[in-house]
């Protein structure tokens, strides 16, 4: 005779199956990541975003050295043109993508990424800033934000930008006339400096029409919050996960069937 006790053992066995499975497979997580746009109305714009899970081995950039190629394609055109080869050929393992559009102050966008967090546990991000000839935000060091454990559970919620933390390429000479946005592209010119901090140059920008129609005002001061990026994380169950799911109702389904045959 099949009992409720004998009922519950495949039970109980399943259940164990499932959470050792989940457990084993910890480390890949689904992270969706939302960037939204918070400087004052008819200010700065943003260029899509490009981002890297990592292992901390990429740097594009180090402050008070000349700018190159990867650094080069974020701050003075937005592409990452050469920023992604480059990435991709220091951490072949890295996750690497767009996480948002262009955004205009106030708006917001998101995408989700797969990632496998043993071996991708830091973040790193750039993007160009405009009106402007070559400024844009983005972390110098590689480990400067530790996103994931090993484990995948997530150690921060949110980077937030401020107008101080905004930077100068050093690559393109300062030029409103020239300036992506608002200028004519083809009179830009090299400068060969190095990167620095600077956000006090936008002023220079206001009264001038942008590409999107409004009136440029930059309102920016050191601490004026501009941009964030902000994370949520979910577990991705592998295909392991759901065979075991399905033979542990397979087998409380059929200790079911002769249960009721007994009785």
């Amino acid at each position: 005779m099949i009992t409720a006790r004998t009922l519950a053992r495949p039970i109980a066995v399943a259940a164990a199956a499932l959470a050792f499975a989940t457990g084993a497979e910890a480390a890949q997580v689904q992270v969706k990541v939302t960037v939204e746009n918070l400087a004052p109305a008819n200010s700065v714009r943003f260029a899509p975003l490009r981002v890297g899970f990592n292992n901390g081995t990429f740097d594009s950039f180090s402050i008070g050295d000349v700018a190159t190629a990867p650094i080069i394609s974020i701050a003075e055109g937005g592409t990452g043109s050469a920023w992604f080869p480059a990435f991709a050929a220091a951490d072949p393992t890295a996750t690497l993508g767009t996480a948002a559009g262009a955004l205009l102050p106030g708006e917001s966008d998101s995408s989700t990424f797969m990632v496998d967090t043993a071996v991708n546990q830091y973040f790193t991000f750039a993007s160009m800033v405009v009106p402007s000839n070559d400024f844009f935000v983005g972390n110098d060091s590689p480990t400067q934000y530790h996103l994931f454990d090993s484990s995948g559970n997530l150690l921060i919620g949110s980077i937030t930008q401020r107008s101080r933390d905004l930077w100068d390429a050093g690559s393109e000479i300062f030029d409103p006339a020239a300036a992506a946005f608002v200028g004519n592209n083809d009179l830009r010119a090299d400068q060969n400096s190095v990167v620095a901090f600077n956000f006090a140059e936008f002023a220079a920008y206001n009264g001038m029409t942008t590409a999107a129609g409004y009136t440029f005002d930059s309102q920016l001061s050191a601490n004026t919050d501009i941009y964030r990026i902000s994370f949520e994380v979910a577990p991705v169950p592998e295909p392991g996960t759901y065979a075991l799911m399905g033979l542990g109702l397979a087998v409380v389904g059929w200790a079911g069937r002769r249960a009721t045959r007994r009785t």
